[in-house]
């Protein structure tokens, strides 16, 4: 079994182009294509190589749908929207002081070695995050409206580095 390079991620999987996944589905088709792609079936091939691409491009493809933020950039990707790219406009002022009250927060609770602070404000967190992906699925899926869920998606990463930040100070708490 060979895998199709020229594929995008979704059909792939022979999923729908869709934010909204199916979760279960998604890891039964990569693990169906990952034990069919693997290079190790195919080394007695003179050609082996092709079978490695293979198997990298199915994990590539596994890892940017699992994630939501991942999944949202590749799908406005491939509606040509950049996450990246702001285009001359201004962030919001009331984002930029949410994130920077996120900041603060988390490091008051880390220089107060606060394991509550950090857990109820990974609580918070995880409840925001819930929201912002909602919002993220009907831009995409609803309404069509990319160039919005761009400034969504970007929202959303700032909320998965913020939370890397916690877990990192929860596991310094630890040691």
């Amino acid at each position: 079994m060979s895998v199709d390079l020229s594929l995008d991620f979704f059909s792939l999987f022979g999923l729908p182009r869709r934010f909204r996944l199916d979760e279960e589905a998604l890891g039964r088709a990569w693990h169906t294509l990952q034990n069919e792609a693997h290079p190790d079936r195919h080394a007695h091939l003179p050609d082996s190589r092709g079978a490695m691409q293979g198997a990298l491009r199915v994990n590539e493809a596994y890892a940017a749908l699992k994630k939501p933020a991942t999944r949202a950039q590749y799908l406005l990707e491939l509606g040509g929207v950049s996450v990246d790219a702001i285009d001359g406009n201004t962030v919001a002022p009331e984002y930029l002081f949410e994130q920077l009250e996120w900041y603060e927060a988390l490091e008051e609770a880390r220089a107060a070695k606060d394991i509550g602070a950090l857990e109820r404000l990974a609580a918070r967190l995880q409840t925001q995050a819930g929201s912002v992906i909602e919002q993220m699925a009907e831009q995409i899926d609803d309404f069509r409206d990319l160039e919005k869920a761009a400034d969504t998606v970007r929202r959303l990463k700032f909320l998965d580095k913020l939370r890397l930040g916690i877990d990192s100070a929860l596991a310094a708490l630890d040691n």
